[in-house]
C-alpha cells in the first residue's frame, strides 16, 4: 500500500496511516534524514489531540507525550534510534521494553535494531518523489 502527498496533504496522510495501525501499535519509520519521519510523526500526534509538545526525540532517544482515548490518557511514546549503535545499546536504553509496553510506539531509525521489534509492527518507508513530494509505503512484517 502506498501513497504520495505534500505538505499540504500531511493531515490527511496522518489520519490515513492512523488508520493502517488498526491493532498494531508499533510503527517504524523508514527514511533518510529530511525525509519527514519527525513531521510525521507531530502531524498524527495533532491528529490525535495530543498537547504535549511534540519535538524530536534525538538526543532523548524516548520522548512520552499523551492522548485520549477510550475515556482516558493513553501514553504515545516517540523513539528515535539514530544516535543508538546497535540492538544492545537499544536494550540496555529501554526501547524493546517501550516496544513491549503495550501502549502506542512511533520509532525513528529502526534499521539500526531491526530484531527488538515486535512481529505485528507496522513499517512505514518514506522517500522523496518529485519535487515538494514525499512517497510512503506500508509494509506489514
Amino acid at each position: 500500500m502506498q501513497k504520495i502527498y505534500d505538505k499540504n496533504e500531511l493531515a490527511e496522510v496522518a489520519e490515513w496511516l492512523w488508520q493502517q495501525l488498526n491493532s498494531n501499535k508499533i510503527l517504524a519509520l523508514h527514511g533518510e534524514m529530511g525525509s519527514g519521519k519527525t513531521t510525521l510523526v507531530h502531524t498524527i500526534c495533532d491528529y490525535l489531540g495530543v498537547k504535549d509538545t511534540v519535538g524530536s526525540p534525538t538526543f532523548s532517544i524516548i520522548n512520552e507525550y499523551s492522548f485520549q482515548a477510550e475515556g482516558k490518557e493513553q501514553p504515545i511514546f516517540h523513539i528515535d534510534l539514530y544516535r543508538l549503535k546497535d540492538e544492545e545499546e537499544a536494550v540496555r536504553t529501554g526501547v524493546e521494553d517501550t516496544l513491549y509496553s503495550g501502549s502506542y510506539c512511533f520509532v525513528e531509525w529502526p534499521e539500526v535494531a531491526p530484531e527488538i521489534f515486535p512481529d505485528d509492527t507496522l513499517h512505514v518507508f518514506i522517500s522523496l518523489a518529485g519535487n515538494e513530494k514525499r512517497k510512503i509505503e506500508i509494509e506489514r512484517k
